[in-house]
């Protein structure tokens, strides 16, 4: 089970609608990501979950100042903000932190709540973005990372695995990359 420390920590990062299909910025894969996420939240593993959520700042500075002027119609739209439905009764459960930058760990309670855990356990979108983004601050805050790698999706199959790739260079020390199945084996 978890190490050392206390429980594992379960991070759901940005599974907003705009990442569904047929949306602006859709992530191959994201359905079964969910499912993933899902069957996760059901079983009794998790005893710890922060949801994350990006939204736009109201002054971006540098670069993000224009990302958000590319993107300022998603961002204006209330809906595709929101949670992905499927998530919605698990966000009156748990936590959830808003972002406007591609790290979770630009959260404060998020590193908190990660330094104090067991493990941090990865899952959500965007993989490329801020799914790698958290991965690496998690690893220079010193916390252990679980990458689910069924419960990540990304703008394409194959920037996901690459993705997928670049942390797997961090095992085992920092990352271990196991699917939510593995991972539910070996939490019994």
């Amino acid at each position: 089970m978890s190490q050392n420390k206390s429980a594992d920590l379960l991070l759901v990062i940005d599974m907003q609608n705009v990442y569904t299909k047929g949306q602006e910025w859709a992530c191959e894969g994201v359905e079964a990501a969910s499912a993933s996420i899902l069957h996760l939240l059901e079983s009794p593993a998790p005893k710890q979950v922060i949801f994350t959520q990006y939204l736009a700042p109201e002054h971006p500075e540098g670069v993000w100042k224009e990302y958000n002027e590319v993107n300022a119609a998603v961002n204006a739209d209330s809906w595709l903000n929101e949670m992905m439905p499927e998530f919605l009764p698990w966000t009156e459960k748990y936590p959830v932190y808003t972002k406007s930058v591609y790290s979770s760990f630009a959260i404060p309670e998020v590193v908190k709540a990660a330094k104090k855990a067991g493990r941090l356990v990865i899952s959500g979108v965007v993989a490329e973005c801020c799914v790698l983004s958290t991965v690496l601050s998690a690893i220079d805050a010193g916390c252990k990372v679980i990458y689910l790698t069924d419960a990540v999706a990304g703008l394409s199959e194959a920037s996901r695995r690459e993705t997928e790739n670049i942390i797997s260079y961090f095992a085992p020390l920092h990352t271990e990359l196991m699917t939510t199945e593995e991972y539910l084996k070996a939490q019994i």
